[in-house]
């Protein structure tokens, strides 16, 4: 990989839809070829919902590349990591994405880390399915992100899956059975993409999001989105490679929904520990 392509790039200021805050966003992004051993290379699924493909504003540190962290844009070409890494919406912005991708790439010498963005904001659980139509994106969630992680496996790896999820499902009846549901879609991805111990790593749900304030700034309590939070733990004891990071001390963006940069950056790392420590389990040899 070269750095004189980036010495070219162009930022342009656009207004994203956070608190008409001003985002950078690379004008232009640098394609490069996958390492050429696949073992060097290791391929993590991005997916879950806005949370997850980002709303943060994007900072100039955003947008410095790491030459040894690369996504899979939406044209399936392999290019230097920049936010937004994700596409789902014209409003993407900062996610955990890259944050996970540097944090990984600086604790492991040697390898490259090729994210694959396939989140989709809004989409409930429910919509992570074979053959499922999401129409607020005109997009087949679960069939798109199978797709698109089976084309990444001719180059790499995969190594690990990282989701964040539940905002549209903190409702009585999401929560209720979303520990089956999320169950039944770990077992799925392993089989589908015949992986049957690749790392999952789900993350929580934030506080601002359990307890928000109206205009009046009454206090309400979403207890559904509590259970979400339980049901998301309550896997850790019951499906095999599998680990969860809490969301304490994030910050939403001023909507009270999405995590703002700084917390999105946080959780990333987050999930970079969480995915390396699943990692390190899974080599240590068995007792007999």
């Amino acid at each position: 990989m070269k750095y004189a392509a980036t010495l070219l790039l162009s930022l342009t200021l656009l207004l994203t839809g956070s608190a008409g805050a001003q985002s950078l966003r690379p004008r232009l992004r640098e394609v490069v070829a996958p390492p050429a051993r696949k073992e060097q290379f290791r391929l993590y699924l991005l997916i879950g919902q806005s949370n997850m493909a980002g709303r943060g504003v994007v900072a100039a540190q955003d947008t410095l590349p790491n030459p040894r962290v690369l996504r899979l844009n939406q044209a399936g070409q392999w290019e230097v990591a920049k936010d937004p890494v994700h596409f789902d919406k014209p409003v993407a912005g900062m996610g955990p994405g890259l944050s996970f991708g540097k944090t990984l790439v600086a604790q492991e010498a040697g390898i490259t880390v090729g994210l694959i963005p396939c989140a989709v904001g809004g989409s409930a659980i429910a919509f992570w399915q074979p053959g499922v139509f999401y129409p607020a994106t005109k997009t087949y969630p679960y069939d798109d992100a199978l797709a698109r992680a089976k084309a990444a496996m001719q180059s790499g790896t995969l190594a690990g899956i990282i989701w964040h999820q539940g905002e549209s499902d903190s409702n009585p009846a999401g929560s209720e059975a979303y520990a089956q549901n999320l169950t039944e879609l770990i077992v799925r991805l392993r089989q589908d993409l015949q992986a049957p111990s690749v790392p999952f790593v789900a993350g929580q749900l934030p506080a601002f999001q359990i307890e928000k304030a109206d205009s009046l700034g009454r206090k309400t309590t979403n207890a559904a989105a509590i259970r979400l939070n339980e049901a998301i733990a309550t896997l850790a004891r019951m499906v095999p490679h599998y680990a969860y990071i809490s969301a304490e001390g994030t910050h939403d963006n001023g909507d009270q929904i999405h995590l703002d940069a700084a917390s999105a950056r946080l959780m990333g790392q987050r999930y970079a520990r969480a995915i390396r420590s699943l990692q390190a389990k899974a080599k240590r040899p068995k007792r007999s």
